[in-house]
């Protein structure tokens, strides 16, 4: 079921494939009257605790299909429907450590109709209060 959170608890795990913990994911959402295409997405970094996760480490995962951060920005033809979550999966050996983490995803949309010095604000942004939220790693 769909949270009304930006960060989803549902989906926050580490990943582990053939035995090896070789990262971990969080799922975001869009929280906006419409949901933007992949082309409009824009995101800086995943913050667990005080450690930051550019792009550069990320895979994005929107219904079943991965996506770098460059491949999404050149496809205009997905759209990002309210309804669906996204996983940024993070590469990161061996995972998080179990417990309490708190988790911060910077990102927006850009459109048209907003000012530019939105986008401006955002890229400013080391951590953003809407899209904080204690999660844990069981």
């Amino acid at each position: 079921m769909l949270e009304m959170e930006n960060i989803q608890y549902k989906g926050f795990r580490n990943i582990v494939k053939d035995g090896e913990t070789e990262g971990f994911q969080v799922g975001i959402r869009f929280v906006s009257y419409r949901g933007p295409w992949l082309s409009q997405f824009r995101f800086k970094h995943v913050k667990i605790d005080d450690e930051v996760f550019g792009p550069d480490v990320c895979t994005f995962v929107l219904n079943g299909i991965e996506y770098t951060y460059e491949e999404m920005l050149q496809d205009w033809r997905q759209k990002w429907h309210l309804q669906d979550v996204c996983y940024i999966r993070v590469k990161k050996p061996g995972g998080l450590a179990s417990g309490n983490h708190k988790v911060n995803v910077i990102y927006w949309e850009i459109a048209s109709y907003l000012p530019p010095r939105l986008d401006t604000m955002k890229e400013g942004m080391d951590e953003d209060p809407s899209t904080a939220r204690e999660m844990i790693i069981v």
